[in-house]
């Protein structure tokens, strides 16, 4: 799937808003691929294809937002350290379904670039969508 020099084409990300307001312009010929569990706000207009395994799961995602909802006082990233999100999305990206989709998506760097998009500004915040590009970034390179 990948040469000695890494994959043949690359791993994008970025978030709706900026798709929505042409900040970004993915090619004719990529892949736009919306790793949320439930579409909304126009999302489905953007996207290629929708991949809710490797959104996070359901309990993560409602234990991190009852925490801000709880606790106003709370910074996004700091309820995303308290509920570990992070490693805990990790974890997530190890089971049969997320690994399924990311080997389909590792096989699409054969021909085109893959764009992942959700809802989150990571000029600002911390987002799950970094950590998905960055383990497939990793796989694309080893495998």
């Amino acid at each position: 799937m990948s040469s000695a020099d890494g994959p043949a084409h690359e791993i994008r990300d970025t978030y709706h808003a900026a798709l929505r307001h042409g900040h970004v312009d993915p090619g004719e010929e990529d892949l736009v691929v919306g790793v949320v569990r439930r579409p909304s706000y126009g999302i489905g207009n953007y996207i290629d294809r929708k991949v809710p395994a490797l959104a996070p799961p359901d309990d993560l995602l409602d234990e991190f937002k009852g925490l801000l909802d709880e606790r106003p006082d709370l910074t996004h990233d700091g309820a995303w350290d308290e509920v570990e999100f992070g490693e805990r999305y990790r974890e997530h990206l190890r089971t049969p379904a997320a690994r399924a989709a990311m080997d389909d998506l590792l096989a699409e760097l054969e021909t085109r670039d893959v764009w992942l998009v959700c809802y989150e500004d990571t000029d600002d915040k911390r987002c799950h969508r970094t950590i998905l590009r960055d383990v497939l970034r990793e796989r694309a390179e080893t495998e």
